[in-house]
């Protein structure tokens, strides 16, 4: 492939760009909050440059280097299983799944306890979460996420959600076709950890943090609802 962007960077903007039920509650939370915002597996930036756009300070935390040379605000590149920086934060947000795609428990207990010492005193943290399989429907099926870039065309399809060993497997065909017509497909599986925010809770007390309530964001045609558990650091 010789197209002039990171593949991986064309596919996320394909798969999750478009994405913007869950805009709303995030700007909402960020009126609400009092400092800077850090935006936990941020990729290209689809939520902190919407909160940058309304006038907010946000920093994106990412593993990806690609993604993180996309972004026009700051932005560390960091593992936000343990990450430090010199920062505190009024509001900390994990939006689409992201500890969902940590190994287990442990893994979700070391973010989480990152969150706590990067939170200012009374500061909020929030993350998404799918809390079981998404039902059937009796329904036509999705059409798939493309985009073209320099003359190449990304198609990905979502063609089949699989429940097996308490993890939520969700299985895409990705399709890439070059200027010259040249096709080359591959299937793409992203694997979430079954997670219930009352077990989210449970870890987040293990890390010194605090409950404070659950909000959520509704399924819309291409994607699934998500719960949102929002948790508090220590009280000012």
């Amino acid at each position: 492939m010789s197209d002039s962007r990171d593949a991986s960077v064309v596919w996320h903007e394909a798969e999750c760009g478009g994405y913007a039920a869950d805009l709303p509650l995030w700007a909402e939370l960020a009126d609400e909050a009092v400092g800077p915002i850090l935006d936990l597996g941020c990729g290209t930036g689809r939520v902190a440059s919407h909160l940058a756009r309304r006038g907010h300070e946000v920093v994106g935390l990412d593993l990806n280097p690609s993604f993180i040379a996309t972004l026009g605000i700051p932005a560390a590149l960091a593992d936000a299983r343990s990450f430090r920086l010199d920062a505190e934060f009024g509001l900390i947000l994990a939006p689409m799944q992201l500890v969902q795609l940590f190994a287990g428990p442990q893994e979700r207990i070391e973010c989480l306890r990152c969150v706590r010492h990067h939170l200012v005193p009374g500061g909020l943290a929030a993350f998404a979460i799918v809390e079981s399989m998404p039902a059937a429907v009796d329904a036509p099926p999705p059409l798939p996420d493309t985009r073209e870039v320099d003359g190449w065309v990304y198609s990905s399809l979502p063609i089949e959600t699989l429940a097996e060993n308490g993890a939520i497997r969700v299985r895409r065909l990705r399709q890439t076709v070059s200027p010259d017509g040249e096709l080359c497909e591959e299937v793409d599986d992203v694997v979430l950890q079954s997670l219930e925010a009352e077990g989210l809770e449970a870890e987040a007390d293990e890390a010194g943090l605090t409950a404070a309530g659950r909000r959520a964001i509704q399924a819309t045609e291409a994607h699934v609802g998500s719960t949102v558990v929002l948790l508090k650091g220590e009280t000012p």
